[in-house]
């Protein structure tokens, strides 16, 4: 039922990743919070992060150099002020993390006495980790943080349904926000009590979206089942502009074996000497750029594309046997211990890999304090696109954006609290019954993902864009028809997500008729001269469907 809320409003934050803690623990000294973690708390992509945190702290640094790196990795559609901005707070950000007590890897003579690794596309050291768990470390120290806190209310197996905005809003309600010229905002969300299918009205003074990317579109991932898209979906059908869909990474190195397919192979692995080679010991990445083992993402992932494909392979080697095993275990220990839990010992055996999607560099259009088109809504992390990471992310930048912007966030909304919300309706399933056939939404989902790999995977054509896209209506129009018909469930709201995400991929891919970064066509092989981020906006079925 709906209710009036109570005051001081809570800010509602989707997603117990590093972006949604950061912005947690910045308002929560005066602001109630609320985070939603749809699944176990530990288990969103921040956990799986292996490699670590930019920070321009050494004395061979320079903000300038970061950014040049940045930009050179996005390929000529980085905003130059959103990398600067990240950049020049990026040594503020390891600091904070360090205060907190997040257990990075120790040197005496380095900055902040904590060791520096390299990753491919960097010039220098930058990479504060915590050796090849930075992800979970951090997480682990924020998690506490949030736990402990007593301004912070932590909702466990709860997903968020839909942003609750002004076309939700009865018409004498709308009316009055109108006279008060509050024409378009978010006021709350729908969400979804998992375990007992409970459908709660949560009344907020602002929403953030840090729910991650959208890596589970594709049916080989890196990504944890968290990754569908939801946050970017949701701000889709509440009217907010998506930019630069397209792009996505596909991390070069995910482990190929039958027991394991979401295991990444960290990059640093290669920045600290690894070699990719051909079954039989051919090491091929300097035929492809003379950067080798080292050059941006995504010319390592169509390299090994290439390879696969020439050769008829299932896989290549990544090999760091001559790294030797105490190296090994001492700065790679997670993928020690996994790769000889399957019978794998690294230091005596190439690793075998494959690329798998693993980064979402497209989203939420936001500015540099999370801000969307949308007031009361924000948007921080992997679900947004702010123009840092262009065609292309660089190693490790995206955990620093988690935190810079997750701070920026905190402070405008603190700066912005509404002084009116207006009383809210409930969830109506007045119209809906029990779902009678679920294996359709298993069926569907499975369909998605393997048209999504075989049509809109690492290379593209228009041709299979085109089929893609026809496709994915048929499923929409199936999904929408199941949505319509039955009551929610997790799954269903996370093919709904999935859905809407790659129509938003594969339409922004058409769009862009030339190769960059991570999109890579054969219909346009050539990189333009001058190119522009690819946004897309949402045209609305009526008048009051939505507001800009």
């Amino acid at each position: 039922m709906p209710q009036a809320p109570d005051s001081p409003l809570p800010v509602v934050i989707i997603g117990a990743g590093l972006a949604g803690l950061t912005v947690a623990l910045h308002l929560a000294e005066t602001q109630p919070v609320i985070v939603l973690a749809k699944r176990q708390l530990e288990e969103g992509a921040t956990a799986w992060a292996q490699g670590g945190i930019v920070g321009v702290l050494g004395s061979d640094d320079s903000i300038e150099s970061h950014v040049r790196d940045t930009q050179e990795a996005g390929a000529g559609l980085v905003d130059e002020r959103t990398a600067e901005f990240i950049a020049r707070h990026s040594a503020e950000a390891v600091a904070w993390l360090v205060a907190r007590g997040v257990p990075f890897s120790p040197d005496p003579e380095g900055p902040l006495g904590l060791h520096l690794t390299r990753e491919g596309g960097h010039a220098v050291r930058r990479i504060a980790h915590a050796a090849d768990a930075t992800g979970k470390a951090i997480h682990d120290v924020l998690l506490d943080e949030v736990k402990r806190h007593p301004n912070i209310t932590l909702r466990e197996k709860w997903m968020a349904i839909d942003l609750i905005t002004n076309r939700h809003l009865k018409r004498s309600a709308q009316e009055a926000y109108e006279q008060a010229r509050d024409m378009g905002r978010c006021h709350g969300v729908y969400a979804l009590d998992i375990e007992n299918g409970r459908i709660e009205t949560l009344h907020a003074a602002a929403v953030v979206l840090a729910s991650g990317g959208a890596g589970k579109v594709y049916r080989y991932t890196t990504n944890p089942e968290t990754s569908t898209g939801d946050g970017i979906a949701m701000a889709w059908r509440a009217g907010c502009r998506i930019g630069n869909m397209e792009f996505i990474q596909f991390h070069p190195t995910c482990l190929y074996h039958p027991q394991e397919r979401s295991f990444l192979i960290t990059e640093a692995l290669r920045g600290e000497g690894g070699i990719l080679r051909l079954p039989d010991g051919t090491r091929f990445m300097p035929a492809h750029d003379e950067r080798g083992e080292l050059a941006p993402r995504d010319i390592v992932a169509r390299a090994i594309d290439f390879e696969m494909k020439k050769h008829g392979l299932d896989h290549v080697w990544l090999d760091a046997t001559h790294l030797g095993e105490a190296f090994l275990k001492e700065h790679f220990p997670t993928i020690f211990a996994r790769c000889l839990s399957l019978g794998i010992d690294i230091s005596k055996q190439p690793i075998p890999v494959v690329p798998a999607a693993h980064y979402t560099c497209g989203g939420v259009v936001t500015d540099l304090h999370g801000r969307t088109d949308l007031p009361g809504l924000y948007a921080v992390g992997e679900t947004t696109y702010t123009g840092l990471h262009g065609a292309n992310r660089l190693a490790s930048n995206s955990l620093l954006e988690c935190v810079v912007l997750g701070r920026s966030c905190a402070d405008d909304i603190q700066a912005n609290l509404p002084e009116k919300a207006p009383k809210l309706p409930g969830w109506d399933e007045s119209q809906v019954t029990d779902a009678d056939e679920e294996v359709v939404i298993a069926h569907n989902w499975d369909e998605l993902r393997l048209l999504m790999w075989n049509y809109v995977g690492i290379v593209r054509t228009t041709r299979r864009l085109e089929r893609a896209l026809h496709r994915i209506k048929l499923l929409r129009q199936e999904i929408d028809e199941y949505y319509a018909a039955f009551r929610v469930s997790r799954d269903l709201l996370e093919l709904r997500n999935l859905v809407d995400c790659a129509e938003l991929i594969v339409r922004s891919a058409l769009s862009r008729q030339e190769s960059r970064g991570l999109h890579y066509s054969r219909d346009y092989p050539r990189t333009l001269p001058v190119s522009f981020p690819t946004i897309l906006c949402k045209k609305p079925k009526r008048k009051d469907a939505w507001l800009p």
